[in-house]
């Protein structure tokens, strides 16, 4: 992903809807592009896409034409540098939706038409999805006449040989939510039956759980010709985990309720429309429940499962009311946790060395150890370093991939990582346990805009109920009981796979070992989430070309030749770019390569100020030290860069010791 990536797209879309204006359709109607926006900021809102959108990839304009009424027009000369990206007409949309828990997973379905190809010629065809930030890519299926493509994840080897495999150029992510896949070679009037799935969090805020899923079409996707209705659908099921009652607060769509059982609700919507849908789909719920509750799920493994032991999955939410109490004991109590942020855009060299210098202060200081919380800016920083701070320190983790959204993602870190609900979490039950395996390993505390889930594998039996055992803000100690039980209904393995992949390849890197990437590979490639381990390619089939031998096996997936592949078993294989965070970029960081061209129009100090002020002034002052914070705006960026590289740990031990007032 990057800034001229972006341009490059917005210019293509502009100019496709300009060659648009070539196709004829009868007296009906004529294709026009919508007002030319200006040349700002904003002309890249205006051609994003905002919803499910497939676009022909025209490099040579003399091939647009209506396919099914050619009009016969001047030759044009030239080509389009970059390839010009008119938007496809749009026949049908389907979304279904699975909520689970904390965690959303998203199927789009739709019909698309080469409405602007002549039928005598081909284009390849670019797929581009919005998802919520940070969502998995899940896999990709594509339907057209002859032929066939679908995606696959492949664990990759350092002696792999790809060199005979295609590499595409354009694709991944144009942006952190904007994930885009070439199609190639797509005749002129074909049409297009795509199936897009991926997983994304569920937004949580004062007990109420929210779903949004971009869903505003632009007026030039609906089908040229006389207005006649289109048929849009929505499906949506809801399981919170619990026989806790849920209730519906706001949808933007009119869903019709068809399920209602205890935690369980079912929604249905579908309609004949003139016009595509112009707003997002938005969705929002809570559990009733005005304190701390929770439950312990059980699952056995699947046969094809290669860890055997039993699943577990246990979550704890505060209820509707426990945030305020929470604000009220923390400004009442003096024996406050103390609490540290670090905030970076860029990576250092001797990120191992910090973590392990902190894990050896950090151990044994006891219920009143600090709290690291840790924020990362852009793609440079090295985000499985910070999430493995964050675990060490037991605080919380959160990044902006995208400068919009740093001023946003930081007041909310700054405010949920300070209202803590309960802290030093125990459960007892984990310790009659054999086989233990728990993510993430240190328990973290329970925020009121962070609901905590653990999850593992073990052995032998948990008690009926689990206690569990914490601190509250005023530091008075709490004990709640949870049920145990079976679950029903809710993929845990799957639930929990983004989780358990990211705090495992964190481990991976900190501790470099082989074994633990091969078993991120391992799960990556059984439940179908993408890893730093593995990658993602476009299978293409012909319908009617014999397949001999099915590419999902096992066998394959672990001792793949791709190149004898493509030969032998019927397949065209297309390597797809990265979806990995990647592991930081030291020489970007080095050069202080701005993440965007231009200037951010605000001081990152001054970010991290006006997002500390909307704390409570005591809390902010505590926590945040504003005084340090506004000395060091004073301090040259060059300097300050020095001072990042060279001295990290030494601040990390500075703010340790200042914060928690021993030794």
């Amino acid at each position: 992903m990057s800034f001229q990536m972006v341009d490059y797209f917005v210019e293509s879309v502009e100019d496709g809807l300009r060659l648009s204006k070539r196709i004829y359709f009868g007296k009906d109607r004529s294709v026009s592009p919508p007002r030319p926006a200006s040349m700002d900021k904003s002309l890249h809102q205006t051609y994003l896409p905002t919803a499910p959108m497939v676009y022909a990839v025209v490099s040579d304009p003399a091939i647009v034409d209506n396919p099914d009424l050619p009009s016969y027009q001047p030759y044009v000369h030239g080509k389009c540098d970059p390839p010009a990206l008119i938007p496809l007409q749009m026949n049908g949309i389907a979304v279904e939706a699975d909520c689970y828990l904390g965690t959303a997973f998203v199927t789009v379905s739709g019909s698309w038409r080469v409405h602007c190809i002549m039928g005598s010629r081909n284009c390849d065809c670019r797929l581009a999805i919005p998802m919520s930030e940070r969502g998995s890519v899940l896999g990709v299926e594509v339907d057209v006449i002859r032929k066939s493509y679908r995606t696959q994840l492949i664990k990759m080897e350092e002696n792999m040989d790809i060199v005979k495999v295609s590499k595409v150029k354009d694709g991944g992510f144009l942006k952190p939510h904007i994930f885009t896949m070439t199609i190639p070679e797509i005749d002129g009037g074909s049409n297009l039956s795509i199936k897009f799935s991926w997983s994304q969090k569920l937004l949580y805020n004062d007990g109420q759980f929210s779903l949004n899923i971009p869903f505003s079409f632009p007026e030039y996707v609906s089908p040229a010709g006389k207005k006649i209705p289109k048929r849009e659908k929505i499906q949506l099921n809801v399981n919170a985990g619990s026989e806790m009652e849920v209730l519906c607060r706001t949808s933007s769509h009119p869903l019709k309720e068809i399920r209602r059982q205890a935690g369980r609700l079912g929604f249905s919507y579908e309609a004949d429309v003139l016009a595509w849908s112009s707003v997002d789909f938005t969705f929002s719920y809570m559990i009733c429940s005005s304190g701390i509750h929770g439950s312990l799920l059980l699952q056995p493994p699947l046969i094809n499962d290669f860890d055997q032991r039993e699943m577990f999955f246990f979550y704890l939410f505060p209820g509707n009311d426990q945030n305020r109490k929470a604000i009220e004991m923390l400004s009442k109590t003096c024996d406050s946790i103390p609490l540290i942020f670090l905030i970076t855009d860029g990576s250092v060299e001797d990120e191992r060395h910090i973590c392990e210098v902190m894990k050896t202060k950090l151990k044994n200081r006891g219920s009143m150890s600090p709290r690291i919380s840790t924020f990362g800016i852009g793609a440079y920083c090295n985000h499985y370093f910070l999430q493995m701070l964050a675990l060490i320190g037991r605080g919380h983790y959160d990044a902006a991939y995208d400068i919009d959204l740093i001023y946003a993602q930081l007041q909310k870190l700054l405010g949920t990582a300070s209202s803590i609900i309960l802290a030093n979490i125990s459960i007892d039950a984990l310790e009659q346990l054999d086989g233990l395996e728990v993510y993430p390993y240190h328990l973290p505390d329970l925020l009121s805009g962070c609901p905590l889930i653990v999850s593992g594998r073990y052995q032998g039996s948990f008690p009926h109920p689990v206690k569990v055992r914490g601190i509250l803000g005023d530091m008075s100690s709490f004990t709640i009981d949870l049920k145990v039980q079976k679950s029903k209904d809710i993929p845990l393995d799957k639930v929990s796979a983004k989780n358990q992949i990211d705090l495992l390849t964190t481990q991976a890197w900190f501790s470099e070992s082989k074994p633990i990437e091969e078993k991120v590979a391992k799960m990556s490639l059984r439940i179908g989430f993408p890893s730093e381990y593995t990658r993602m390619v476009l299978l293409q089939t012909e319908i009617g070309k014999k397949v001999t031998e099915s590419f999902g096996s096992e066998e394959i997936l672990n001792k793949i030749d791709l190149a004898k592949l493509v030969k032998s078993k019927g397949y065209d294989i297309t390597l797809l770019p990265s979806l990995g965070m990647g592991f930081g970029n030291l020489a970007a960081t080095a050069d202080n390569t701005p993440l965007e061209p231009g200037e951010i129009s605000i001081e990152p100090v001054e970010i991290f100020v006006k997002a500390a002020s909307n704390c409570c002034g005591k809390l902010a002052n505590d926590c945040c030290c504003l005084c340090c914070i506004r000395a060091c705006s004073k301090v040259n960026n060059e300097c300050a860069t020095v001072l990042l590289q060279l001295g990290a740990a030494l601040s990390y031990l500075g703010c340790f010791i200042c914060c928690s007032g021993n030794d």
